[in-house]
C-alpha cells in the first residue's frame, strides 16, 4: 500500500485556516463594522471577536502538544479530553456546522459572480451559480486533496494581490473628518458584532486536517497562531485605512464600495471569488474527515469511516458533506440555519477551552510542550457563552438543545475509548481536596450523623431487602461499601487489588461499593476489616449485618462483638422477616427507654433517612416510650416533642404506662409492635459475659414480631436526656 501523503504546517494549517478568517466578512461586511461602529468601536468589535480566537487558538494548541492527534480535528481533541458523549455531540455539531457554512459561502461566492458577469439574481440562478460551484470543488477534492490544498496558493496570492490593489486604490471618498464613535443613527453595536463574528472562526480549519499531518504536536501550534495572528493584523490594518479613506456614510449604504476605490476591480473581484471558494474548499476538505473519525470510533454508522487509496480519503462522508451543503443552497435562505451554526462553533470553542483548563488543573499527565497559563482557557470558556447569549439567546437555547439531545444519545449508546477522559482526572481531583479539608477539620461531635457503612450482607436469597435497606438507612449522600467474606483454611493467596471489586448490577444500581476478600474466619475477617478498611476524611462509622441467630454460644462472636464495640462504631443488626418481609412500608416503631440515651438519636436519624426513602415516603412513624416511674405522662410527652421537633421528624408519641404492670421490655414490644412493618429497638449496655443470654431473649422476641433493626449508637451521638424521673 502506498504511504499516506503528510501535510507540512503552510500547507496543511496556515494556508486553509487565513483562507478561511479572509473571507466574506473581510470584503463585503468590514467596511459597514466601520461606518456603523466607528473606528474605535470597530477596532473593540475585532479585539473582542479575535480574544475567543486567541484564547481557543492557544488552548487547542496546548492540547494538541500534548496529546497524540488522529483524524478528526476539534472532534479528535475534545473526544480525547472530554469522553466520547461531549466530543461526538460537538462533533456532529460541527461537521453540520461545517456543511452548510459551504452552502453560505457559495451563495455569497454565486451572488457575486452573477452580479459581475450579469448573469441574474433571482433565486434560481444562485442556486444553479451555487451548485455548479459545489460540484467543481468536490470534484476537486474527490481527485486529489494535495491537489485541493495546492489550489489554495493561488487563491491566497489572489487575496494578498486584491488587498495590495485595495490598499494603492483612490482617495475619493475620504472623509473630511474620521468617525472615531458610532453615530446615534448606527446599528447597535451588538448587531454589528454579530455580524463581524464569523469572520474570526475559520482558524479551525487547519486543525480538521490533524491526521493528513505530517506533525501535528508542532503543525497545529504553530500554524494556527500564525494565521489567527497575520488575520488579526489584516482587520485591524484594513478597519483603519477604510476609516481614513471612505466617509461612513459609504460605508453603511454600500457593500461594495472596495470595488470603487480599488486601484485595479478586477483584482478584487478575483479575491472575493477567491475568499468564497477557499472557504467552502477548507469546508470540503474538513468536514468529512471529521466524520470519518466519528465513524472509526463508532459514533456515527460505519459506512462513513471507509477510506478510499494510500491517503485513506474519506469519500463516503465527503458525499454527505456534498449533500447537506446542496440541501443548503438549494434552500437559498440560510439566515436561521447561519445563526445556529454560528452558535454550534461558539459552543466547540467553549468546551475547547474549559477541555484545555480541566487538562492543566486536574490530569497529572498533561504535560503540553507548548505551554500556557491555564487561566486563558477559563476566559475563553467564559467568553465564548457571553458572547452567544449576547448575539442570540434563542439561538444559544437552540444550539445546547442540540448537543444536549446528542450528548444524552451518545451516554446511552456507551461508546467508550480506550483512553481515559479527562473528568476521571477532574473526579479524582475534587476527591482528593475535599478529602484534605474534611481531615483537617476536627470531627465535631455533635454534627449530622452522615452514614458510612460497611455492610456484610452475606448471600442468602433475602440480600436485596438487606441491601435495600441499607441503602435507605444511608440516606441521599451516606456511602454503603458491601463486603462478601470468602472464607478458606488453607491460607492461599488474597485476591489482587482490581479482583477485589465487584461490578456487580445488583450494587451498582443502588450506588453501593462492592468488595470481595478471601478470610480464614468469618469472625476475624470482619474484625480485620473493621480496624482497616477506610482512609481520612472518609472513615467508616457503621457496621450492618443481618442478626445472628445460633450463635449465643459463640466465643468467636463474643470476642468479634467486643472489638466493634472498643473501635467505637455504630452497630445495626437486621432480623428479617422472611414472611412478612417489610410489609407495605406503612409503619415504623421507635422504641425508648431511660437507657437508651445515646440509641435514641441513632434512630431519629434513621427515621429521617427513611421517610426521605420513596418505597418509605407514606409511613407513620411512632416513638414508643416505656414509663416505668410512673411519670406525668404530659412531662415526657412534651420533653419527647421538643426532641423530635429538633430533628425535624413528624411522629407520632406513644407514652406506655408500666410503673405498675413492670411488663418485661420485650413482652412489651410483643403486644404494641406485632404487626408493625419495620421495628427499631436499642442494645443496651450489657458486660460480654451476657451476651448470650440477650442473644436468647432477642431471637424469642423476634419470632413474634416482623422485621426490626437493632441499633447500637456509637459515643460520637449525642446523649438524650430520657430520664424523666428528676423532672418528676
Amino acid at each position: 500500500m502506498a504511504e499516506k501523503k503528510k501535510y507540512k504546517t503552510f500547507e496543511g494549517v496556515f494556508t486553509p485556516s487565513l483562507l478561511t478568517i479572509l473571507g466574506v466578512i473581510m470584503y463585503m461586511r468590514l467596511g459597514w463594522v466601520v461606518g456603523n461602529a466607528g473606528l474605535f468601536g470597530a477596532i473593540i468589535i475585532i479585539i473582542i471577536a479575535h480574544v475567543i480566537a486567541v484564547t481557543t487558538g492557544l488552548s487547542i494548541s496546548s492540547v494538541a502538544s500534548d496529546k497524540k492527534i488522529g483524524a478528526g480535528g476539534i472532534y479528535y481533541v475534545l473526544s480525547r479530553s472530554m469522553g466520547i458523549p461531549i466530543g461526538g455531540s460537538i462533533g456532529i455539531a460541527l461537521y453540520v456546522g461545517t456543511a452548510f457554512s459551504i452552502a453560505l459561502y457559495l451563495i455569497g461566492f454565486s451572488e457575486s459572480l452573477n452580479g459581475y458577469f450579469g448573469f441574474g439574481m433571482a433565486i434560481n440562478d444562485i442556486r444553479l451559480t451555487g451548485s455548479i460551484a459545489l460540484i467543481s470543488l468536490t470534484v476537486l477534492a474527490l481527485i486529489s486533496t494535495s491537489v485541493a490544498l495546492k489550489a489554495q496558493f493561488f487563491i491566497l496570492a489572489a487575496i494578498a494581490i486584491s488587498l495590495i490593489s485595495v490598499f494603492l486604490g483612490t482617495t475619493e471618498y475620504a472623509p473630511e473628518t474620521v468617525n472615531l464613535f458610532a453615530a446615534e443613527d448606527s446599528v447597535s453595536l451588538e448587531v454589528v458584532f454579530a455580524v463581524f463574528f464569523p469572520a474570526v472562526t475559520g482558524f479551525t480549519a487547519g486543525i480538521a486536517m490533524s491526521g493528513d499531518l505530517k506533525n501535528p504536536k508542532r503543525s497545529i501550534p504553530l500554524g494556527t497562531l500564525s494565521a489567527i495572528g497575520i488575520g488579526l493584523v489584516i482587520y485591524l490594518g484594513l478597519a483603519v485605512f477604510i476609516a481614513f479613506n471612505v466617509n461612513s456614510e459609504v460605508l453603511k449604504s454600500d457593500y461594495n464600495f472596495l470595488m470603487k476605490i480599488a486601484l485595479f476591480a478586477p483584482a478584487l473581484v478575483a479575491g472575493i471569488w477567491g475568499a468564497t471558494l477557499s472557504s467552502a474548499l477548507g469546508g470540503i476538505l474538513g468536514g468529512p474527515r471529521i466524520l470519518q473519525a466519528m465513524s472509526m470510533d463508532k459514533v456515527t454508522p460505519k459506512i462513513f469511516g471507509e477510506g478510499k487509496g494510500g491517503n485513506n480519503e474519506p469519500v463516503n462522508a465527503l458525499f454527505m458533506v456534498f449533500i447537506i451543503a446542496e440541501a443548503g443552497i438549494l434552500i437559498g435562505e440560510l439566515d436561521v440555519i447561519a445563526r445556529v451554526v454560528s452558535m454550534f462553533y461558539l459552543t466547540a470553542y467553549g468546551f475547547i477551552n474549559i477541555s484545555y483548563f480541566l487538562e492543566s488543573w486536574a490530569n497529572p499527565d498533561f504535560q503540553p510542550t507548548f505551554k500556557i497559563k491555564r487561566w486563558i482557557g477559563l476566559l475563553g470558556f467564559m467568553a465564548c457563552f457571553t458572547v452567544m447569549f449576547k448575539l442570540d439567546m434563542f439561538a444559544m437555547i437552540g444550539a445546547f438543545a442540540i448537543v444536549a439531545g446528542l450528548y444524552f444519545a451518545l451516554q446511552r449508546k456507551e461508546v467508550k475509548l480506550q483512553s481515559n477522559d479527562v473528568w476521571r482526572s477532574v473526579w479524582e481531583n475534587v476527591v482528593n481536596k475535599g478529602l484534605k479539608r474534611i481531615d483537617a477539620k476536627a470531627e465535631d461531635e455533635n454534627s449530622n450523623w452522615n452514614p458510612n457503612i460497611i455492610l456484610f450482607s452475606g448471600q442468602s436469597k433475602h440480600q436485596p431487602y438487606l441491601l435495600e435497606l441499607c441503602k435507605t438507612v444511608s440516606g441521599r449522600t451516606g456511602i454503603v461499601t458491601n463486603f462478601k467474606l470468602i472464607v478458606g483454611k488453607d491460607n492461599f493467596k488474597p485476591f489482587k487489588k482490581t479482583e477485589q471489586i465487584v461490578r456487580d448490577e445488583t450494587f451498582i444500581d443502588l450506588g453501593i461499593f462492592a468488595r470481595q476478600v478471601k478470610v480464614d474466619n468469618i469472625y476475624t475477617g470482619i474484625t480485620n476489616i473493621a480496624t482497616t478498611f477506610g482512609f481520612s476524611g472518609v472513615e467508616p462509622n457503621t457496621i450492618m449485618m443481618g442478626w445472628p441467630k445460633g450463635l449465643e454460644n459463640s466465643v468467636e462472636y463474643a470476642q468479634m462483638t467486643e472489638t466493634l464495640l472498643h473501635l467505637d462504631y455504630n452497630l445495626l443488626y437486621l432480623d428479617f422477616d422472611k414472611r412478612k418481609k417489610f410489609g407495605n412500608y406503612k409503619s415504623v416503631d421507635l422504641w425508648w427507654r431511660e437507657t437508651d440515651s445515646k440509641n435514641a438519636e441513632m434512630m431519629l436519624n434513621i427515621a429521617r433517612f427513611i421517610i426521605a426513602s420513596p418505597k418509605w415516603q407514606n409511613t407513620k412513624i411512632r416513638i414508643l416510650f416505656v414509663n416505668n416511674n410512673n411519670v406525668d405522662n404530659a412531662v415526657i410527652e412534651s420533653k419527647i416533642s421538643e426532641l423530635v421537633d429538633n430533628l425535624r421528624v413528624i411522629v407520632e408519641i406513644k407514652i406506655i404506662d408500666n410503673a405498675v404492670e413492670q411488663e418485661a421490655f420485650y413482652n412489651l414490644i410483643k403486644q404494641h409492635s406485632g404487626t408493625t412493618d419495620l421495628t427499631l429497638i436499642g442494645i443496651p449496655n450489657y458486660k460480654i459475659e451476657k451476651q448470650a443470654e440477650f442473644v436468647l431473649k432477642t431471637n424469642d422476641l423476634f419470632e413474634a414480631i416482623g422485621s426490626t433493626l437493632l441499633v447500637k449508637a456509637a459515643n460520637n451521638f449525642n446523649v438524650l436526656d430520657l430520664n424523666f424521673v428528676k423532672n418528676k
